[in-house]
């Protein structure tokens, strides 16, 4: 009998040590699930309002301030512009970033931008590829830049997610304001056009 009563002890005071410590498992774990979820994303938008359509010429025109927007408080990099695209025509595509610029030979971007699209991730830093003055997708001072990224190919027609990724991609509140003379250049859109060889 003096067996049992001591096994019983020790039975007893195991399940008092578990419960300790699963009680302290799962305080902890609340804890940094809210404070992961409070400190380093501001969603300020999180889902792209509409679907964007093919035009009948075969391109996509994507505009930041049509985005849904994913803004990192503690990396930028990290900052996500996101577009539900409907594709009627599958074939190769050929992918630009849009920028306002005054400077026409430098964009002066320093980090790599990478952009999400269907079965494929491109990612470069953008450059002066093509000048486009008099754009009306920019105001003066500013020109319009276009910054080759690659090339993807749409094997079926239908609704894709595509998003840009880089601390180019300001949140929604900075966009409208203007650009300083130490920060030239600044991301408008991402333009999708049909790969015509």
């Amino acid at each position: 009998m003096m067996v049992a009563k001591m096994r019983e002890e020790k039975l007893l005071k195991r399940i008092k040590i578990m419960k300790t410590k699963i009680i302290a498992s799962l305080g902890l774990a609340s804890i940094l699930l809210w404070n992961c979820s409070n400190q380093s994303v501001n969603t300020s938008k999180m889902v792209a309002d509409e679907l964007t359509m093919q035009q009948e010429d075969g391109t996509i025109s994507l505009r930041l301030s049509n985005a849904g927007h994913y803004n990192d408080v503690v990396n930028p990099s990290n900052n996500t512009a996101e577009w539900n695209v409907v594709f009627s025509k599958a074939g190769g595509y050929k992918v630009w970033l849009t920028s306002a610029t005054k400077d026409t030979v430098n964009l002066k971007y320093t980090t790599s931008v990478k952009v999400n699209l269907p079965d494929s991730q491109l990612a470069a830093i953008p450059e002066c590829d093509k000048i486009i003055h008099n754009s009306s997708d920019v105001n003066y001072p500013y020109f319009r830049a276009d910054s080759f990224m690659g090339s993807i190919y749409i094997t079926e027609p239908g609704e894709y997610n595509i998003q840009v990724i880089s601390d180019i991609v300001l949140p929604v509140d900075s966009e409208n304001q203007t650009v300083t003379a130490s920060d030239d250049s600044r991301l408008v859109a991402l333009l999708i056009s049909p790969d015509t060889k």
